[in-house]
C-alpha cells in the first residue's frame, strides 16, 4: 500500500506515488498514550474548500475537511468508505491512519479571498470530525477559523469532541461579523454503548456540556441525536433519557437521525455486531437488506417519538444557565486514558 512506503523526508519533496496531493507526504507517529498505534500522514493538499455532490442528502454545498480518517473510532461511521479512495481500508486503517492536510489554513485563506468565491456557507465536521484528537496536536482549526472570520464567511461546525471550546475566542469573534452555528453529535447517553461503539470520543454528557458552553458564549448550538441504533439505543426509555439530557444542556434544537449503513461502514458494523450481538444480525439484515437506510416506517416512528419527547422536556426552551441550576447528574465513570485530554 503506497502510504506505508513513504520516507520520513521533508514535506516539500515530491512523491509521484501520491497523485492526490500536490507534494509528498511525511509519515509520523507520536510516542504518547493518546496516539498509541496511530500513524499520521502529513500532506500538502491541492485545495481545501470542497463542493458537495448534488446527489448528497445534505443541506449545504461546501465543506472544509482538514483530516481524513478519524481517531474517534466510531464503529458505525458513514465516512469509512472514503478511506478506500486512498488505498487504505475502511476498518482499522480509518481508525488509525490519519491524513493531515497541514496546509489547510493557508489554503482556506487563499480560496476564501479568490474573486470567484461567492461567500457561501461552509460546513465543517461533516465527513470526519475536525475536532478529533489529532486536532489537539496539529491545531489546524485555529487557522481555518481565523481565515473564515477575516473573510466574514458564514460557517457551521459539527463535532463529537469537546476540543471546540479551545477556540471559543475565534468563534465569538467570527460570530460578531458573520453567521456562526454549531451542533454536537450525541445519539445516546448510555455509557456501555458509548464505550462499545464510540470509545475514542468524550462521554456524551461531556459533549452536551460543550453544547451548553457554546450557547453560553453566544454560539447557537443544537444537538444531532445521531445515530440512533436500532435494537440497541432505540427503546422509549433510552430515547427519553437522551432527550432529557439534551434538554438540560440548553440545546437550541434537536435533530434525530437513525443509523444508516453505507458501504464500508456497513461491513465494519456488521462484523462488530456479529461479535458482540450476534442475535441482532438477522434483524439488521431485515432492516437494511435493501440499502443503506432503515425503512421509512421505522425512521418515522423514531422521529415522531423523539419529537414528542423533545416537546415534553422543553428542548430549545431551557437555557444553559437554567440547566446548571438543575439537580446534578450522575457523573460518568472515569474516562479511559486516551480520552483524558478531551474532557
Amino acid at each position: 500500500m503506497r502510504w506505508d512506503n513513504l520516507r520520513l523526508a521533508g514535506v516539500g519533496q515530491e512523491d509521484p506515488a501520491v497523485p492526490l496531493f500536490a507534494r509528498g507526504a511525511v509519515t509520523r507517529t507520536f510516542d504518547t498514550p493518546e496516539f498509541k498505534g496511530m500513524t499520521f500522514y502529513e500532506i500538502k493538499a491541492r485545495s481545501i474548500i470542497n463542493r458537495v455532490p448534488a446527489a448528497s442528502r445534505v443541506p449545504f454545498e461546501y465543506t472544509i475537511n482538514p483530516y481524513r480518517g478519524c481517531t474517534h473510532r466510531c464503529v458505525y461511521c458513514f465516512a469509512r468508505k472514503t478511506h478506500e479512495y486512498l488505498d487504505l481500508d475502511a476498518g482499522a486503517d480509518f481508525d488509525s491512519k490519519i491524513i493531515v492536510k497541514v496546509n489547510a489554513a493557508e489554503l482556506a485563506r487563499k480560496e476564501l479571498a479568490a474573486p470567484r468565491w461567492g461567500g457561501a456557507h461552509v460546513a465543517m465536521g461533516t465527513n470526519v470530525d475536525c475536532y478529533q484528537r489529532a486536532e489537539g496536536r496539529y491545531r489546524l482549526m485555529r487557522g481555518i477559523l481565523a481565515a473564515l472570520r477575516d473573510a466574514a464567511n458564514p460557517f457551521s461546525i459539527l463535532t463529537k469532541g469537546t476540543l471546540i471550546l479551545r477556540d471559543l475566542d475565534l468563534l465569538t469573534e467570527a460570530a460578531d461579523v458573520t453567521e456562526v452555528s454549531a451542533n454536537v453529535s450525541a445519539g445516546f447517553v448510555d455509557q456501555e454503548m458509548w464505550r462499545a461503539v464510540e470509545n475514542g470520543t468524550p462521554h456524551p454528557l461531556r459533549r452536551l456540556e460543550t453544547c451548553a458552553a457554546l450557547n453560553d458564549h453566544g454560539i447557537a448550538c443544537g444537538v444531532l441525536m445521531a445515530p440512533i441504533l436500532p435494537y440497541l439505543t432505540d427503546s422509549p426509555a433510552q430515547l427519553e433519557e437522551t432527550v432529557k439530557e439534551i434538554a438540560a444542556s440548553g440545546a437550541t434544537h434537536l435533530s434525530p437521525i437513525v443509523l444508516h449503513l453505507r458501504p464500508g461502514a456497513r461491513e465494519w458494523w456488521l462484523a462488530w455486531l456479529s461479535r458482540e450481538h450476534p442475535r441482532l444480525v438477522p434483524r439488521y439484515l431485515e432492516l437494511y437488506g435493501r440499502g443503506s437506510y432503515a425503512p421509512k416506517s421505522y425512521q418515522q416512528r423514531i422521529t415522531t417519538l423523539v419529537k414528542e419527547l423533545a416537546e415534553r422536556h422543553g428542548v430549545g426552551r431551557a437555557t444553559p444557565a437554567m440547566a446548571r441550576r438543575l439537580p446534578p447528574r450522575r457523573d460518568p465513570a472515569p474516562a479511559a486514558p486516551e480520552q483524558l485530554r478531551l474532557l
